[in-house]
């Protein structure tokens, strides 16, 4: 493994364990050289996914592309990147059950989406923007009133249970 700060190529596996799923086993690192840390993560190695893109395009399915994606729309918000990975992690155990070897990028936006909701009602307007392309602004306003329906719902839903 190379160290991401000096790019060393032998260090020593500090701990190991697998992730709540059991999906993949994350392993903490300290580079033999520099004594810097860092983490990685093995998974096992599936038949490609093919991601059928609205244009018609396909490509291959890729994990960093997504949590990238999920990173940026997180940006500054109180979203920890373990957070962001076990939402990666169950979307590709949902997507990859379905699928055998190709998913509509709806579908896979759709899976994000419905979780990236519950985490954090910001960084879904941010991801939703870019996913759902809105044309104007008023597609982007409609979808922030929709969100403050559902969430006076939930406060009228909780107040009537009392």
């Amino acid at each position: 493994m190379k160290c991401p700060a000096c790019s060393h190529l032998e260090d020593k596996v500090v701990d190991s364990r697998t992730t709540k799923e059991g999906e993949a086993i994350r392993r903490r690192r300290e580079c033999l050289k520099c004594g810097k840390r860092y983490t990685t993560y093995e998974y096992i190695e599936r038949a490609p996914l093919m991601v059928m893109k609205k244009d018609g395009r396909r490509e291959a399915y890729d994990r960093e592309k997504l949590l990238t994606g999920l990173i940026k729309a997180c940006e500054k918000r109180p979203v920890s990147r373990v957070q962001l990975e076990r939402m990666v992690e169950d979307v590709e155990s949902a997507t990859f059950g379905k699928f055998k070897n190709e998913v509509q990028s709806d579908e896979l936006g759709r899976e994000i989406i419905d979780r990236l909701q519950a985490l954090d009602e910001v960084a879904y307007v941010r991801f939703a923007s870019v996913y759902r392309q809105f044309k104007d602004i008023n597609e982007f306003m409609a979808e922030i009133k929709g969100i403050l329906v559902d969430k006076d719902k939930k406060k009228t839903a909780i107040s009537d249970k009392k």
